[in-house]
């Protein structure tokens, strides 16, 4: 049985407006805090069909456009360390179908890391849509979930004195999209 799309969610292809959408993340640092920073979205693609199984998502992000605030720290992630970005320059989003539970709603996908690929259920809401004042049709998605990042080769730490690690293993991802629908 198909699923019929939200209510103001029209089929079309719209393409992620980069310069209105955000990846961002958010580990444990020393076991105390939390280390935010950003991932640039350079393109993507979001199909929606006639009803939900048939839409689908495609996303990059740019692996050197860490931004954490400390530009030792953004060097250090993209470095062999972590996540090689000379190596690996791009990391991807290919959905692979769509759940719905009840109300909510599950992009199924293969997320590619460090070149490292796993499934992954993004858990999204759609969050509505509009009309820009240059006549651009937007709608707008957010997911949040939460990854191992040694799960994809994400494995460099240092021990702590009093126990633990330095950077915790779980990876907060959180997205907010805003795509504009294409003629």
């Amino acid at each position: 049985m198909a699923s019929s799309l939200p209510a103001q969610l029209n089929p079309g292809t719209y393409a992620i407006d980069t310069a209105h959408s955000t990846a961002s993340f958010s580990v444990r640092h020393a076991g105390i805090a939390k280390v935010r920073g950003t991932i640039a979205i350079s393109n993507g693609t979001v199909t929606v069909g006639n009803d939900l199984e048939s839409s689908a998502v495609t996303a990059e992000l740019d692996a050197a456009s860490v931004s954490t605030g400390d530009a030792n720290r953004d060097k250090h992630l993209t470095s062999a360390d972590f996540w090689n970005a000379e190596v690996n320059p791009t990391w991807s989003f290919a959905s692979t179908g769509v759940k719905v539970d009840d109300d909510d709603y599950y992009v199924v996908g293969d997320l590619t890391i460090n070149g490292v690929t796993q499934r992954v259920e993004l858990p999204t809401e759609f969050t509505g849509a509009a009309v820009d004042p240059f006549g651009n049709s937007r709608v707008g998605f957010e997911s949040e979930l939460e990854i191992s990042r040694a799960n994809y080769g994400l494995t460099w730490n240092a021990a702590l004195e009093a126990g633990g690690f330095l950077v915790g293993d779980k990876v907060k991802i959180a997205l907010d999209v805003s795509a504009i629908a294409q003629a």
